[in-house]
C-alpha cells in the first residue's frame, strides 16, 4: 500500500480543537464556522468511489490484517468516532452510509491517509514511530475530520469536466506509483488527470479546518492535547532533516508556522506546547511488532535480536526494553528459532508483570509463537491461564484472543474444539459482518467439521467484506450446485442455509450490478 497520496487529498497529519477550555459537553462544531459541505457529490456516491478504491487496497499484498496491531489501533479509532457523533461532526446519515474503516499497510514510511467513503489506511512506520496513543489519535483525529467535513467530496465537486471514476483511477495510480513507476503512469495518464490530481491537494483552508476539528474531536476522547504538538514538532524536524521520501506526509500536508502556531495556542494554560505523555509499556511493544511486521528480512530480523542483546539494554528506561525484546521474541519466532524466542518472551514477561494491558500483549505473543512452532499444548496452557480461563477465546473476546483461539481449536483438528471454535465465530461476524479473516476462520471451521456448505458459505462472505462481488457471486453458485448435487449433508439445516443462500446471492448481484454501472 504506497501512499503518495498528494493526489487524494488523502492524508493529513493533525487537528485542533475550537478553544482549549471549551466546555466538553457543548458541541464545538456549533460554536466555530465551518468550510460548509459545498459538495455536489451524494454520500452514496463517493462510498461506492470508496468501495472501489478500497476493494483494489484489498487486493495489494502489502495490505495486512493483523489481529494484535488492529485491535489496538481500534481501541483508539473508536473513542474518537463516539467522540465525533457526540460533538456533532459526524451527522448519522455519513455515519450509516460511509464505511468508518481503518486499513493497516506494511509500508515503513511515516504516513496515513483518508479516502472517499470512510475509508482510512495507516502504514505501519506511522505506528512505529509515534511515541504513544495520544500522537497516534492526533493523526487519527486529522484524517477523520477531512471525511466528516466532506473535503474530499468537495474537490472532487469541483472537477467540473472529469467524473468521479477518472478521480478513483488516479488515486490508484497514486497509490501504484510508490513501487512501480509505469504501473503509477499507466493509471495516471492524460493531460486532464494531472491538472485534476495537483487541484487534488487539501487546500489550506481545508488542513485548517481538519486541524481544528480533528484537535477537539481527539481532546474530547480523552487524549492529551500536547500528542497533537508532539506530534507535529516531531514531524517538522523529520522535514528538516532530510526528506527521501519517507515522508509522503509532510508533502502531501506541509506544516505551515501559521498551523503549528495555532496548535501551540490551543494547548490549555499551563502546559507546556511541546510536552508529551511517556511513552506506556504497550505502546512500545505495539510499536516493536509494527516494524517487525513492516519490515520482515532476514538482515531486519536479526538486527532486532542483537538490539535485545546489547550491553546497554539494561540502563535503559523500560517501555524501551518492552520493545526490544517483543520485537526480539517476534523476530526470533519469525525465524524459527524458539528457543531464543522464549528466553526473550520470559524477560519481557518478567519486565511487564505489573502493567496489564503489557501483559496481555505479552501472552498473545506466548500464544502466536506457540502455534507457529506447533506446540498446542503450550498454547492452550497460556490461552486457559489467562485472568478468564476459558473465557479468553470466548463469544465476546477481544479479537486477538478470539482468533487465537480459533487457530488453537483449527491445529489440534479435532470436531469439539472446531464446532465451539464455530460458535464462536458465528456470535462475531453477526456483530462485525465486514471482518473478512472472521469469515475465512469460521470457513475453515466448518470445513474442519465436514460441513462444506457452510464452508463454501463463509468463504463467499469473506469475499463480500473485501468488496469482491464476483468472486462471492461464484462462491454462492458453488453452494448452490452443492446442494442441487445432495451432497451438503444434513437436509433440515441445509433447508435453512439453502434460504440464506439465495437471499445473500441476490444482494450481492445487485451490488455487483451497481459496481459495474459504474463503471
Amino acid at each position: 500500500m504506497a501512499i503518495v497520496l498528494v493526489a487524494t487529498g488523502v492524508a493529513a497529519p493533525l487537528s485542533l480543537q475550537a478553544q482549549a477550555g471549551a466546555p466538553v459537553s457543548t458541541p464545538l462544531s456549533t460554536q466555530l464556522p465551518t468550510l460548509g459541505d459545498g459538495s455536489d457529490m451524494s454520500s452514496s456516491a463517493e462510498r461506492r468511489l470508496g468501495d472501489r478504491i478500497a476493494r483494489e487496497i484489498f487486493r495489494d499484498p502489502d495490505y495486512i490484517d493483523d489481529p494484535v496491531l488492529a485491535d489496538y489501533v481500534q481501541g483508539i479509532w473508536q473513542p474518537l468516532l463516539a467522540a465525533a457523533r457526540a460533538r456533532g461532526d459526524l451527522s448519522p446519515e455519513l455515519d450509516e452510509r460511509f464505511a468508518w474503516e481503518i486499513m493497516l499497510g506494511r509500508d515503513r514510511t511515516v504516513n496515513a491517509f483518508a479516502l472517499p467513503g470512510g475509508y482510512f489506511g495507516v502504514h505501519l512506520g506511522l505506528i512505529a514511530i509515534v511515541s504513544n496513543r495520544d500522537e497516534l489519535a492526533s493523526v487519527l483525529g486529522h484524517e477523520l475530520s477531512h471525511v466528516t467535513q466532506r473535503h474530499i467530496s468537495r474537490l472532487i465537486s469541483k472537477q467540473g469536466q472529469q467524473t468521479p471514476w477518472l478521480i478513483g483511477a488516479m488515486i490508484l495510480g497514486a497509490l501504484a506509483a510508490s513501487k512501480s513507476p509505469d504501473a503509477g503512469n499507466a493509471l495516471i495518464v492524460g493531460g486532464q488527470a494531472v491538472v485534476a490530481q495537483n487541484q487534488l491537494n487539501f487546500s489550506r483552508d481545508m488542513e485548517r479546518e481538519a486541524d481544528r476539528v480533528g484537535y477537539g474531536v481527539m481532546t474530547q476522547a480523552g487524549f492529551e492535547p500536547q500528542g497533537f504538538v508532539s506530534m507535529f514538532d516531531k514531524l517538522q524536524q523529520a522535514s528538516r532533516l532530510n526528506d527521501n521520501g519517507a515522508y509522503p506526509y509532510l508533502r502531501s500536508h506541509p506544516l505551515t508556522s501559521e498551523r503549528m502556531a495555532d496548535m501551540q495556542s490551543r494547548q490549555p494554560l499551563g502546559k507546556p506546547g511541546a510536552a508529551s505523555a511517556a511513552a506506556t509499556l504497550e505502546h512500545a511493544m505495539i510499536a516493536a511488532r509494527a516494524r517487525v511486521l513492516s519490515n520482515p528480512g532476514v538482515d531486519a530480523l536479526r538486527a532486532l535480536l542483537a538490539e535485545a542483546e546489547g550491553a546497554k539494554l539494561a540502563s535503559m528506561a523500560a517501555p524501551r526494553q518492552a520493545s526490544a525484546l517483543y520485537g526480539a521474541a517476534l523476530a526470533a519466532s519469525r525465524l524459527r528459532d524458539f528457543p531464543r524466542a522464549k528466553l526473550y518472551l520470559e524477560r519481557l514477561t518478567a519486565l511487564v508483570r505489573a502493567d496489564e494491558r503489557a501483559l496481555r500483549l505479552s501472552r498473545w505473543l506466548d500464544a502466536e509463537m506457540a502455534l507457529s512452532a506447533g506446540d498446542a499444548p503450550r498454547a492452550a496452557a497460556v490461552l486457559n491461564a489467562s485472568p478468564g480461563g476459558r473465557h479468553e477465546g470466548g463469544a465476546d473476546a477481544r479479537r486477538p484472543e478470539l482468533f487465537l483461539a480459533v487457530q488453537l481449536a483449527l491445529q489440534t483438528g479435532q470436531g469439539a474444539p472446531a464446532g465451539e471454535a464455530a460458535q464462536r465465530l458465528q456470535s462475531w461476524v453477526a456483530a462485525h459482518p465486514r471482518d473478512a479473516q472472521a469469515w475465512q476462520l469460521l470457513s475453515s471451521a466448518y470445513a474442519t467439521q465436514g460441513q462444506s456448505l457452510r464452508a463454501i458459505r463463509a468463504s463467499a462472505e469473506t469475499q463480500v467484506a473485501l468488496l469482491d462481488y464476483p468472486a462471492a457471486v461464484d462462491r454462492f453458485k458453488a453452494a448452490q450446485d452443492l446442494l442441487r448435487q445432495g451432497r451438503a449433508g444434513d437436509a433440515a439445516a441445509d433447508h435453512i442455509e439453502a434460504s440464506i443462500i439465495d437471499t445473500r446471492k441476490r444482494q450481492v448481484e445487485l451490488l455487483l450490478k451497481e459496481q459495474t454501472l459504474d463503471r
